[in-house]
């Protein structure tokens, strides 16, 4: 019976991960690739105005890296410029840049239109999130802040909510590696969700397998969570105190990694992995493949879920993201390249 156990356990981890995954092709014919974006762009978040940003060089142990030894940064694209490109805003003077390792980004823009970056950093992979104040006269971020909490053992993403107030996914309860690959070996289910603000920390939702990306709705009433390894996207209702609760939950065929929102519609776009060992164990001659998935009235009693992008990664590797603004598609890859479709 333990080598049932055992085989069963493979098994499951090995739906998880959606081992056995393919693709079909669904492609866009106006896309090209974003020049200097080689080694990742795992979130996208792009402001009213047009301006995008893209946290870049993302790296994490056990993770393939096209360029282990370059720091990572926050790179911007003007969406209104006939041929936009991509360029990295400088950062202030004292903030570390050589241990700069961004993943998820959101944007919070104040009453008085400051324009605040949150920035989640593993400097020599532990968890940090980072406010910067965005200078668009001067193309640069000025460190405000470093936050630590032991609240944020495991940071994967966030949605700011307030100058220095944010909602952050946990994608494992554990900081240490070994302590992680036995918690989702285990399946505890001990990810969650947290708000963070200066004088209140607490974990506002709980129970899932890996929470990863979380974004909130255009009227500030829902909040949005990928559970990536139980192929799920949760619905939270927001309360005046900042709890959550359960709304529903979506299931999908696909490993669902950051969510954007469309603005003027509400639509959630989906970054997704349709095979997850493809990701984890990387091989050049098999590489991992790209979706971006759309989701129409998720509140509705039955979402309207399109396949807008699928590639096998002949193009595009390992997609974790896919942000829209005005007719224009932004597509990040975990530690690959970055797209650029007009749709």
């Amino acid at each position: 019976t333990s080598l049932q156990a055992s085989l069963g356990k493979q098994m499951f981890a090995l739906n998880r991960l959606k081992a056995s995954g393919e693709v079909e092709s669904v492609d866009l014919p106006n896309c090209h690739l974003i020049k200097g974006i080689e080694a990742g762009s795992e979130d996208i978040d792009i402001l009213p105005n047009g301006l995008a940003f893209f946290s870049v060089g993302l790296k994490f142990p056990g993770l393939h890296s096209f360029a282990p030894d370059k720091p990572g940064g926050i790179l911007m694209m003007d969406l209104k410029e006939e041929k936009p490109r991509a360029r990295e805003l400088r950062i202030s003077r004292g903030f570390d840049l050589a241990s700069f390792n961004p993943h998820g980004i959101s944007i919070f823009i104040d009453n008085d239109d400051t324009v605040y970056l949150f920035v989640v950093n593993h400097p020599e992979f532990k968890n940090t999130v980072e406010i910067f104040k965005f200078e668009e006269a001067e193309n640069s971020l000025l460190h405000l802040k470093t936050i630590k909490h032991e609240l944020l053992p495991s940071v994967n993403d966030i949605t700011a909510v307030g100058p220095a107030h944010f909602y952050a996914t946990n994608d494992h309860y554990f900081s240490d590696p070994f302590l992680k690959y036995l918690e989702t070996y285990l399946n505890l289910r001990w990810a969650n969700v947290v708000y963070y603000s200066p004088n209140e920390v607490k974990a506002v939702a709980e129970g899932f397998d890996s929470a990863n990306g979380i974004n909130i709705s255009p009227d500030n009433k829902y909040i949005y969570v990928a559970d990536i390894l139980a192929h799920e996207i949760h619905v939270l209702e927001k309360h005046p105190n900042m709890n959550l609760t359960q709304l529903k939950v979506l299931k999908l065929d696909t490993l669902v990694d950051n969510l954007s929102i469309d603005p003027s519609s509400g639509d959630i776009w989906v970054g997704c992995h349709p095979n997850g060992q493809k990701l984890f164990v990387y091989d050049p001659n098999n590489p991992p493949s790209s979706e971006v998935l759309r989701i129409q009235n998720i509140l509705s009693e039955k979402p309207t879920v399109t396949t807008v992008y699928a590639n096998n990664g002949s193009v595009l590797q390992g997609s974790s993201v896919a942000s829209v603004y005005d007719g224009k598609l932004l597509i990040g890859t975990l530690y690959h390249r970055a797209l650029y479709c007009e749709l």
